[in-house]
């Protein structure tokens, strides 16, 4: 049965072409225009991929810098002990700890944060949380860099605090990713979208034959899909 939509999205959904592939500029306009909630709304791009997820050399899976982060705001849980806590601690991560975080998150479906990062000596106990944390994209691991050594936690942090994002395909083979706010400065979430574009291009997988970057569509939270022409995404400079 088809979803009933609001009389706000009705409106949105007129300024749209749907029919249309507009260039990045101009889908980041309609963004700001179409966006009708009373938050401020988070803006994210969706890129499907000529990819088959069944086949593991096919998967995309990293992370892109955005030069202007996401405008949210990104609780850190830090798996780590002794020198290297003391070290998550002070770079102001918002959970630290070990065999105790490990059981309140087992026990108490503890699910406070927002990214997962663990000292590699910390995987072996990590690892008995995959069936929580797993389904909720929250697990830690080494291509997403959220394994890392204990010299690397201070600049992990500070990345994902600043604007670092997890790229992941789903199981239809596209990718949802947040690029900023309905508030940001067309130029922010454009320089965000190339950063984006940039790492996906980098990241194309071996496997992946024939046409990589099938269709690119921006919207806000709630609001309607505007299709961006796939060449001019990916012709994207910041």
């Amino acid at each position: 049965m088809a979803k009933k939509r609001g009389k706000k999205y009705l409106e949105a959904l007129k300024k749209v072409d749907h029919l249309a592939q507009y260039s990045p500029e101009e889908a980041i306009a309609l963004v700001k225009e179409t966006s009708f909630v009373n938050f401020d709304a988070s803006v994210e791009v969706h890129v499907r991929l000529g990819i088959d997820p069944r086949h593991a050399d096919q998967n995309v899976r990293t992370t892109a810098l955005l030069p202007h982060g996401t405008g949210k705001r990104v609780r850190v849980l830090v798996f780590a002990q002794g020198d290297a806590a003391r070290t998550a601690e002070e770079a102001g991560a918002d959970f630290v700890g070990s065999d105790d975080l490990v059981t309140r998150i087992d026990k108490e479906d503890f699910f406070d944060f927002d990214v997962v990062i663990a000292t590699s000596d910390m995987m072996g106990k990590v690892g008995r949380l995959g069936r929580k944390l797993g389904p909720r994209g929250l697990m830690p691991n080494p291509k997403s860099g959220t394994v890392v050594q204990a010299e690397d936690l201070v600049r992990t942090i500070n990345e994902v605090r600043g604007g670092r994002v997890e790229i992941r395909n789903d199981r239809t083979g596209i990718l949802h990713v947040g690029v900023g706010k309905v508030s940001f400065a067309p130029q922010q979430i454009y320089e965000n979208m190339a950063a984006l574009m940039d790492t996906i291009k980098t990241a194309k997988p071996s496997g992946a034959k024939g046409t990589y970057v099938k269709s690119v569509t921006v919207a806000s939270s709630m609001g309607p899909g505007i299709r961006i022409n796939p060449s001019a995404a990916q012709a994207m400079s910041h």
